[in-house]
């Protein structure tokens, strides 16, 4: 006996969701964050990318959710997704994020944004022009440069790959010998300015070259291994971390390509990072929370109607199949969902963006109800994801009509 699914309306009563973007803990979804402090105290405006997804205002970001500076959010659509919004053109006539407005004043470049921070609220912990902080940084820029060099060219031959793969590592035995070198997981004593500056690009390449290269940054690297625990410690992290799924394909013409080399361990972590089992991922390795269900129920409710306006499948096929997916996600009883439904629920498992949809866990929930769900259906995929560029995922398509 199949199973009906529930209505939207029987969905919402199992979700009570419902976290505080203002004080609570650090969200994507937020747009004005106190921290307990009145609003008078507001002297920081943050501008940053729809997608929660730009490395740069990561780090500024992470920066002010740490010294729980007050701050409004504005949100600016990314080159690679859609057109930039005119009136951030007259702020910032580059377009380049992130962007800071303190005390009323522009400042851009990602160092330059930490540095007025810092002479405005004090440094977090060691500053960026401290003695102990600036060879930290030039290590950070030199693990960037080996990254790139590994990824985003395609290699001429075997042996140059195995040279690309070599830098990089001889790089990451540096990064081990400095976090070695002091009695706490992070870079310094305590955490500080210095992990916020390795923490976003440290994050991408962990999910990059898991998926391009087969190589498993977190688990071949014990210090790095503990200091993504230490980070996943922090409320923090947690509400800007993004999962490899999101990156392995937003990364792609952000950096101008990411090149795959082919071999067997490559192919079987890309599998398991585009079709599941998400759980188990070395993306994440704190608990999964009691409440990544509803999340991903809330999230879904709330947007449901853009979420099936924008599907490439007819309205009502989808809205029956997703209904089917979230029943089964949180009963647990198997729905089968309309015919020719696979592609359609495949195409929203493929769009789910962490953390500016949900978190971490919530997003590996949804994308195991979905596949589960498209499963009973066919094995068609939904339309492939760009790799030049993701408009896709134009914010400009999610507007309220």
């Amino acid at each position: 006996m199949t199973n009906s699914p529930l209505s939207w309306q029987e969905l919402a009563t199992l979700t009570d969701w419902n976290p505080d973007l203002v004080n609570g803990a650090t969200n994507s979804q937020s747009r004005l964050r106190l921290f307990g402090q009145p609003e008078s105290n507001l002297r920081v405006t943050l501008y940053r990318d729809h997608h929660a997804w730009c490395p740069y205002c990561q780090k500024i970001w992470l920066w002010l959710e740490e010294k729980q500076i007050p701050y409004r959010v504005e949100k600016v659509t990314m080159f690679c997704y859609g057109t930039k919004e005119p009136w951030y053109k007259q702020k910032v006539p580059s377009g380049m994020l992130p962007a800071l407005a303190l005390d009323g004043k522009i400042i851009t470049e990602s160092d330059d944004i930490l540095l007025a921070l810092e002479r405005a609220f004090q440094p977090l912990g060691w500053g960026m022009t401290d003695p102990r902080v600036l060879p930290l940084r030039k290590l950070e820029r030199l693990l960037f440069r080996a990254w790139c060099s590994w990824l985003c060219y395609p290699a001429r031959s075997p042996k140059e790959e195995k040279l690309n793969r070599e830098q990089f590592i001889s790089v990451v035995a540096k990064v081990e010998t400095a976090l070695a070198s002091t009695p706490a997981a992070y870079f310094l004593e305590e955490f500080s300015t210095v992990d916020v500056i390795f923490t976003p690009y440290v994050e991408r390449m962990n999910a990059s070259l898991y998926y391009y290269k087969g190589y498993s940054l977190r688990e071949e690297n014990p210090h790095l291994s503990a200091w993504f625990d230490a980070m996943e410690t922090r409320s923090t992290y947690r509400g800007t971390q993004s999962d490899f799924h999101t990156h392995a394909h937003d990364l792609p013409p952000q950096m101008g390509g990411c090149w795959e080399n082919g071999e067997p361990q490559m192919l079987k972590n890309k599998a398991r990072v585009d079709h599941g089992d998400w759980f188990g991922l070395p993306d994440v390795g704190y608990p999964e929370p009691e409440t990544s269900r509803t999340e991903a129920l809330y999230r879904v409710w709330k947007h449901r109607e853009n979420i099936i306006r924008v599907n490439p499948s007819e309205p009502e096929l989808v809205d029956r199949a997703l209904r089917c997916a979230l029943t089964q996600m949180m009963t647990g009883a198997e729905c089968e969902p309309p015919a020719g439904s696979d592609g359609a629920l495949r195409y929203l498992r493929d769009r789910i963006s962490v953390p500016r949809d949900m978190s971490i866990y919530a997003a590996k929930r949804l994308r195991t109800a979905l596949e589960l769900t498209a499963a009973l259906a066919g094995d068609r995929q939904g339309v492939p994801i760009p790799f030049k560029h993701r408009q896709d995922q134009d914010p400009a398509n999610f507007a309220k009509i």
